[in-house]
């Protein structure tokens, strides 16, 4: 699908440039004008319903239904050897739970074939006083057909192997683009702060590595497909996407991170160019 069919089903996006549609829209609203299996790979992590700036607190149930609601939505977009990546954190449950993993509320509400949890492990964060200083957040790996998904291990082998020349039967045992990445990946986190404030680090008060998505995008999506973000906030998968030479399709309710997002992008695409026109030199 082009993005031109994008724009006939959804109309004027919000902003726009190559590869890329951002649409000011709530993610139900405009996945619903979508047809059936036009996304390659959902990307993206929704609200929590635990009060941050950026969302309305919802009822639990209304909240898990919500969750069902758009998530099967996503599923019906999603071509039939195509994945979905999605972080979900905690919330609380009054007399019942400090901090519940909300998939755990959601293992018989979500459509897709589970492949597997995905623990990202950073070093910074809230130091606990009564409970263990929580240093971990996971991402859900799903597909729609769990014997026919791309999987690119080759994108995202770690080259840091232990023992790089280590030989079985006189032949080098190892892959020489490194090693199978384990479940757990260690990426510094994005820090705010005047002396400790990331690189990358923008104004939304929950925005992931660039590293991470990075991962996800290079081992479950190929060049020039579609990637889709229905929770787009600061706009990472976005630039990621982009950087690697993908589609991206955004929706954000809110004007100030369609904002945000967007000159991010351009930042993006202006280096990108400035890059290739000094290359062109030489």
């Amino acid at each position: 699908m082009l993005l031109t069919d994008i724009v006939n089903f959804l109309g004027k996006p919000y902003f726009q440039a190559p590869n890329c549609l951002i649409y000011q829209m709530d993610c139900l609203e405009a996945m619903s004008k979508l047809p059936d299996e036009c996304v390659n790979l959902t990307v993206t992590s929704p609200p929590y319903n635990i009060g941050k700036e950026y969302e309305k607190t919802l009822p639990l149930d209304k909240y898990l239904n919500w969750c069902e609601s758009w998530i099967s939505e996503n599923y019906r977009l999603i071509l039939p050897n195509g994945a979905f990546w999605i972080n979900l954190g905690y919330l609380s449950i009054p007399n019942q739970a400090k901090a519940i993993p909300i998939p755990y509320l959601l293992w018989d509400k979500i459509p897709f074939y589970l492949i597997q949890e995905v623990i990202w492990h950073y070093g910074a964060g809230v130091a606990g006083s009564k409970f263990f200083s929580p240093r971990n957040e996971k991402f859900l790996w799903y597909v729609k057909n769990h014997k026919d998904y791309t999987f690119n291990l080759d994108d995202v082998r770690d080259p840091n192997v232990k023992y790089p020349h280590q030989k079985k039967h006189g032949k080098i045992k190892v892959n020489p683009q490194g090693k199978n990445p384990t479940d757990v990946w260690e990426f510094p986190k994005v820090t705010s702060g005047k002396n400790r404030a990331s690189k990358e680090r923008t104004s939304h008060p929950a925005q992931f590595p660039s590293a991470v998505i990075q991962r996800i995008i290079k081992a479950s999506s190929n060049p020039n497909e579609i990637i889709l973000d229905p929770f787009l906030g600061s706009g990472t998968t976005a630039v990621v996407a982009l950087d690697l030479q993908r589609t991206i399709i955004g929706f954000e309710i809110c004007q100030e991170y369609c904002d945000l997002a967007a000159n991010r992008i351009d930042d993006f695409l202006r280096q990108k160019q400035i890059s290739e026109a000094q290359l062109s030199l030489f």
